[in-house]
C-alpha cells in the first residue's frame, strides 16, 4: 500500500557521512527502487507501471534520455527511472483542499523535496492578484486569464515560453507554433542550461548539433572516454551500454573531477555476474581539475601530431578545413601550464595517448561537467578536433556523443524550442501554416531572466518544468519572476516555481507520460526522440490522476484558440482531437520526419538522418568539418578560494528531489554537504564535519552565499569542491555564462569558505 506524504520537512541539519562507495547498482539498486515505488504506487500499481517502462508499447521514462536497445530486458529501467515514474504515477494527491489549507508564503517556506512528495495535482488553480494562496479555477476562466495579459502587452516580445525537456514533440512543435503565431521567438528551453554549449561547438565543427553516434557505434568501439559525467547517477542505463562494449573489446578512459562510482564497477542487476562481483569499467582514470579539458585535449592533440602516422592525412585532406591553424595553435602547446590546468601528471597523459594510438574506433562521451563553464564551446571544440584528427567522426564505432539529460530534451529543439531559429525553418513553417513568424531573435534562459527583471517582459509561460529551482542566481532570478504580471506553469506535481509568482499566477495540470490520452479521435500517443536521434511513439497505461487534467497538446490547442481568435491560419481544435495530423504537418515542415505517421508505426520507431555520421558530409559554412585554434583557457584560482561544481545526488533527478541520500558518495539524511579535497582542507583548516558558508566570489562584487553546509572530507581534485544544486544556485551569477551559448557557469564558481554560525 502507498505511503502518505511527510506532514512537516525532514530536518537536515545533520547529514551522517560513510566512505564513497566502489560499485553502482546491484541488489541494492533493486531494494532502492522498490522500496520508493511500493512507497509512491503501491505494490499492484509498481508492477503494472514499471513493466512498461521503456517497452515497445508502452510509454517512455520520463527521466534521462538514453536510447533503448532493440532487445528489451522485462524490467528495461534503472534505479532513477523507477523513481522518476513512481513521482509521476503516484496515489498521492494535490487537491483544491490543500491549497486552501496552505498560503503561498507557507508553500515558499518548503522544501522542494516536501513539495514534490505531496502527490500529483488534479485540479487548475488560480492565484488572484492580492491573494495569499491558490484558488480553484476553470479551464476556460484560466485560459481567459492568459488571453487577458497577453492581450495587454505592448509587444509579442514581453511574453516567455520556456520549455521543459519532458515535453513531447507534438506539444513542443504546437507550442512553439503557438508563440510564433502570436509574433515571438521568445522560446527559452532547458538545453540553454545544459547541453547548448554542445549544440554550439557541434553547429560549427561538423554542422550538426547533435551527436554522431548511435548505441551500436558504442558495442564497436576501441575506447570510450568519459568526460564530466556521472552516468551511474546521471544515466544508469549508460552503464550496461560500457559493460557490453567492454565485453566486446573496447577500453574506458574517466575524466572528472571526482571518482563516480558507477564508472568504477557496474553491478547489473540483469545477469548473475551483476548481482555478485559486477564489471569493472574505467582502465585509466584522470582526476582533471575543473576546467581543465580543453588543456587536456589540447596537449594530446599535440602529441597526436608529434606522432609519425597518427593523423589520419587522407581524412584531413578531403573532409575537413582549417587545419594549418589548429595545427600551428596545437604545436605550441605547454606541458607545464597544461598539468597546472590539469592537475594531471605527465605519466597519466601520455598514458592516455598509448590508448588513443592504440585504437582505431574512439568515441568521447560528455555531460554538464564540460558544457558549463566559460570556455566549454572551445573545449567541445577541441574534442572535435581530437576526433577529426584520425578520423574518428563518420567511422563505425566512433564519434561525439553529448550525452541528455532529459527525455525530450533533444526533440523539443529538434521540433522548434529555440529562440534562435534558422530562417529554413521559419520559411517551411510559413509556407505550411501561411503566416509570417517573427525573423527577430528571442530570450534564452538568461535573457529572459533579465527581461523580467528589468520590465521588458511581463507574462512567463513555462511548460513543464522548475524554471526557478532551475536557473542561476537564485535570488536574482527569484525577484524576476516576482516583477512579471503573470506566470503559468503546466505541471504534472508541486515545485518551488509554483510558490514565486507573478502579481497572478495559475497552475494547470497535466497528463504525465504514465496516462492514457483520450481525444476526440480516440486514444492517443506522443512521441519522443533520444539522446542519439531516435524516434519513437509513447503509450501512457494508467488511468489519469484526475479527470479535471489536460494533456499538453490540448492544453496548446485551446491556450491558441483562446488568445489567437478566429483569425488564426492553424486548424487547433483538429490538432487538439487527432495527434496523427500534427505528426503530418511535422513531416512536411522538418527535415528527417517525412512519412512521420508511417514511420512511427514501427515499434522500434526510427533514426534521424545524420550527414557527418551516415554519409562524411559536412553541411558547414565550408561544406567540411571544421577545425578551430581557440586560445587554451582555465579557470583562475586565488589563493584560499576553491573551484566549486554544482551536481546531483543519487537520490535526485535534476531539480526533483526523491530522497535526501547520496548513497554511492557515502551521504545520508541530508543535502547540505560540500565535498572538499582533505589536503585543501588542511590548508584552510577545515576539520572534516564542521559547518561552513559557501560564499561566492566573481567580479561583479556581489556577496552570494548559500550558509550551513557540513565539510566533507573527500577525494575529489584538488583546488576543486562539489555540493549539490538547486541548493547551490544562488552562487551561480546571472552573467556568468559560456562565451558564445550563454549557458550559466556552473561548474566553475569560485568560493570562500567561511565558518557558520550553524557550527
Amino acid at each position: 500500500m502507498a505511503s502518505k506524504p511527510p506532514k512537516g520537512d525532514p530536518v537536515q541539519d545533520a547529514p551522517k557521512v560513510a566512505e564513497p562507495k566502489h560499485s553502482a547498482a546491484g541488489l541494492t539498486a533493486i531494494g532502492h527502487s522498490l522500496r520508493m515505488a511500493h512507497q509512491q504506487m503501491g505494490v499492484k500499481r509498481t508492477a503494472l507501471t514499471l513493466l512498461s517502462v521503456n517497452q515497445k508499447n508502452g510509454f517512455d521514462c520520463p527521466g534521462c534520455a538514453w536510447p533503448d536497445p532493440e532487445h528489451r530486458h522485462t524490467a528495461e529501467f534503472c534505479e532513477n527511472g523507477a523513481k522518476a515514474v513512481a513521482e509521476e504515477a503516484t496515489l498521492r494527491r494535490v487537491t483544491p483542499e490543500f491549497f486552501a489549507e496552505h498560503t503561498v508564503a507557507d508553500l515558499a517556506g518548503r522544501s522542494g523535496y516536501w513539495l514534490g512528495q505531496q502527490g500529483r495535482l488534479t485540479h487548475p488553480v488560480y492565484l488572484p492578484e492580492g491573494g495569499d494562496r491558490y484558488e480553484p479555477v476553470t479551464w476556460e476562466r484560466a485560459f481567459d486569464i492568459v488571453a487577458e495579459e497577453i492581450g495587454a502587452l505592448g509587444s509579442p516580445d514581453e511574453a516567455v515560453f520556456y520549455t521543459s525537456g519532458r515535453t513531447s514533440n507534438e506539444a513542443a512543435f504546437l507550442y512553439q507554433l503557438f508563440a510564433r503565431e502570436l509574433g515571438t521567438n521568445n522560446l527559452p528551453d532547458c538545453s540553454n542550461m545544459c547541453h547548448e554549449s554542445s549544440g554550439s561547438a557541434l553547429s560549427e565543427t561538423i554542422g550538426v548539433g547533435k551527436g554522431s553516434v548511435l548505441l551500436e557505434d558504442l558495442y564497436r568501439s576501441d575506447l570510450i572516454i568519459v568526460a564530466g559525467q556521472n552516468p551511474g547517477t546521471n544515466h544508469p542505463r549508460m552503464l550496461s551500454a560500457l559493460e557490453k562494449a567492454k565485453a566486446n573489446g573496447a577500453r574506458i578512459i574517466s575524466v572528472n573531477p571526482l571518482p563516480e562510482a558507477g564508472l568504477e564497477r557496474f553491478k547489473n542487476p540483469q545477469t548473475p555476474k551483476g548481482l555478485t562481483t559486477g564489471a569493472a569499467l574505467t582502465d585509466l582514470f584522470l582526476q582533471i581539475r575543473l576546467g581543465g579539458d580543453q588543456a587536456l585535449f589540447r596537449i594530446l592533440n599535440k602529441l597526436i601530431l608529434d606522432t609519425p602516422g597518427a593523423v589520419d592525412e587522407d581524412f584531413v585532406r578531403e573532409h575537413t578545413h582549417g587545419y594549418e591553424e589548429f595545427a600551428e595553435a596545437a604545436r605550441a602547446a605547454d606541458w607545464d601550464a597544461t598539468l597546472t590546468a590539469t592537475g594531471l601528471t605527465r605519466e597519466d597523459i601520455e598514458k592516455c595517448l598509448r590508448m588513443v594510438l592504440a585504437s582505431k574506433r574512439v568515441i568521447v562521451c560528455w555531460a554538464m561537467g564540460l558544457t558549463q563553464h566559460k570556455h566549454s564551446v572551445p573545449m567541445i571544440r577541441e574534442i572535435v578536433n581530437f576526433l577529426l584528427l584520425r578520423g574518428n567522426i563518420g567511422r563505425p564505432g566512433a564519434g561525439v556523443c553529448p550525452v541528455r539529460g532529459h527525455s525530450n530534451v533533444q526533440g523539443d529543439r529538434t521540433m522548434g524550442i529555440f529562440e534562435r531559429p534558422s530562417e529554413e525553418f521559419l520559411d517551411a513553417l510559413e509556407e505550411e501554416f501561411g503566416f509570417s513568424p517573427p525573423r527577430e531573435h528571442g530570450y534564452d534562459v538568461v535573457r529572459a531572466i533579465r527581461a523580467l527583471r528589468d520590465g521588458r517582459a511581463k507574462v512567463f509561460f513555462a511548460m513543464g518544468g522548475n524554471f526557478v529551482s532551475a536557473s542561476p542566481d537564485t535570488e536574482v532570478t527569484e525577484a524576476a519572476m516576482r516583477r512579471a504580471r503573470l506566470t503559468v506553469h503546466v505541471s504534472t506535481k508541486l515545485n518551488r516555481s509554483h510558490a514565486v509568482t507573478g502579481a497572478r499566477a495559475l497552475i494547470l495540470p497535466t497528463l504525465g507520460r504514465t496516462e492514457r490520452d483520450l481525444q476526440g479521435s480516440g486514444e492517443q500517443f506522443v512521441t519522443v526522440e533520444d539522446s542519439m536521434g531516435m524516434v519513437h511513439a509513447s503509450r501512457g497505461r494508467l488511468e489519469p490522476a484526475s479527470g479535471q487534467l489536460l494533456s499538453e497538446p490540448a492544453i496548446v490547442c485551446r491556450l491558441a484558440r483562446r488568445v489567437l481568435g478566429s483569425g488564426s491560419k492553424v486548424p487547433w481544435e483538429g490538432f487538439e482531437k487527432d495527434y496523427a495530423t500534427i505528426r503530418d504537418r511535422i513531416a512536411r515542415v522538418i527535415p528527417g520526419f517525412e512519412d512521420f505517421n508511417a514511420r512511427v508505426a514501427n515499434p522500434s520507431g526510427f533514426t534521424l538522418p545524420h550527414a557527418p555520421r551516415d554519409e562524411r558530409r559536412f553541411p558547414t559554412a565550408t561544406g567540411k568539418a571544421n577545425f578551430t585554434a581557440a586560445p587554451v583557457e582555465y579557470p583562475e584560482l586565488p589563493k584560499g578560494r576553491l573551484l566549486l561544481q554544482t551536481l546531483r545526488s543519487h537520490d535526485q533527478y535534476n531539480t526533483t528531489i526523491y530522497g535526501l541520500d547520496d548513497r554511492y558518495r557515502g551521504i545520508t539524511n541530508g543535502r547540505r554537504v560540500v565535498l572538499v579535497n582533505p589536503e585543501d582542507a588542511r590548508e584552510l583548516r577545515l576539520a572534516d564535519g564542521s559547518y561552513v558558508d559557501l560564499v561566492g566570489e566573481w567580479k561583479d562584487g556581489v556577496e552570494r552565499r548559500a550558509p550551513g553546509f557540513r565539510v566533507v572530507h573527500y577525494p575529489t581534485a584538488r583546488g576543486c569542491a562539489a555540493a549539490y544544486y538547486p541548493e547551490t544556485n544562488v552562487l551561480v551569477p546571472l552573467d556568468a555564462t559560456a562565451d558564445t551559448s550563454n549557458t550559466p557557469a556552473s561548474k566553475s564558481v569560485v568560493v570562500r569558505l567561511e565558518q557558520s554560525t550553524t557550527d
